[in-house]
């Protein structure tokens, strides 16, 4: 395949990536920290982003129609959805690409579709230990995902976070002619809910959150990247996840913490001291 067909290949995925997202409804753009993507917000569809000369593309074949801040399908990107999704969930179905968890959306659960195929975080809750229980509990799933959208919200690009406490803390990002420009105040919440789920696991676990949950690498570049051993990068991550779970869903735990002892007899108890 030449370079041209390459890129007339990702061209196309893109265009079906950005139209099934939007065949569920509306998003609102904003831009992402480097300059050169679009981000696609929802409320509780999650984000995803999108480079500018591919949005650009979308809007002079007119499959997308902008009106202010907010993009949606135009009539022949809803036709150009259905036979994609006709295309694609067949073959989904059969491979087992999508999976769904349960998020918690402005104090709301919502059931949100993830992509297996891009998450390592969703390909490792489909594994199960020996006993047959699932390795991931779903509130270290929830709590993951919690995280991911938090970081693209945010607006906290790979190019950035090689020091993601200095680019978390930061409440301005780069702005795409080198300036730089005041972060929206979801973007600048969000960034801070990152801040403090990261301060809440503590340096030790937030790197491998950071690498897994949001730069989206696999488990096995994690232990190459960090030098450790084979297959424990899994032990690790959950360990990280367990305790993120903990910071954003801190009454799942209360009921196992033990609790003090407040008195060794009934009332008027008296121990009895031998002499």
């Amino acid at each position: 395949m030449t370079a041209g067909m390459k890129r007339e290949d990702r061209s196309s995925r893109e265009k079906m990536r950005v139209s099934r997202f939007l065949a569920a409804g509306p998003a609102t753009i904003a831009v992402a920290g480097s300059g050169d993507n679009l981000l696609l917000e929802t409320e509780n569809r999650g984000t995803i982003s999108v480079r500018r000369g591919e949005f650009r593309a979308l809007l002079a074949q007119g499959l997308v129609v902008v009106s202010g801040k907010c993009a949606r399908l135009s009539a022949e990107g809803q036709a150009l959805a259905r036979r994609a999704a006709a295309t694609v969930e067949p073959f989904r179905a059969q491979h087992g690409e999508t999976g769904s968890v349960v998020m918690e959306v402005q104090g709301m659960r919502e059931t949100v579709e993830i992509n297996l195929a891009e998450s390592p975080l969703a390909q490792l809750a489909s594994r199960r230990t020996r006993k047959g229980e699932r390795f991931l509990t779903g509130a270290e799933i929830r709590a993951g995902e919690r995280l991911r959208a938090d970081y693209t919200r945010g607006q906290i690009m790979p190019r950035i976070t090689a020091n993601w406490q200095a680019a978390v803390a930061s409440g301005r990002r780069a702005g795409g002619s080198g300036g730089m420009v005041e972060l929206t105040d979801a973007a600048l919440a969000a960034r801070q809910r990152v801040d403090r789920a990261l301060q809440a696991v503590g340096p030790e676990l937030a790197g491998v959150l950071v690498d897994v949950c949001c730069f989206l690498k696999g488990l096995e570049r994690v232990e190459t990247e960090r030098g450790w051993p084979v297959r424990s990068a899994k032990v690790v991550l959950k360990t990280a996840l367990g305790a993120l779970s903990r910071h954003y869903e801190p009454h799942l735990c209360s009921g196992s913490q033990s609790r003090p002892i407040l008195h060794w007899g009934a009332e008027g108890y008296r121990p009895k001291i031998m002499g």
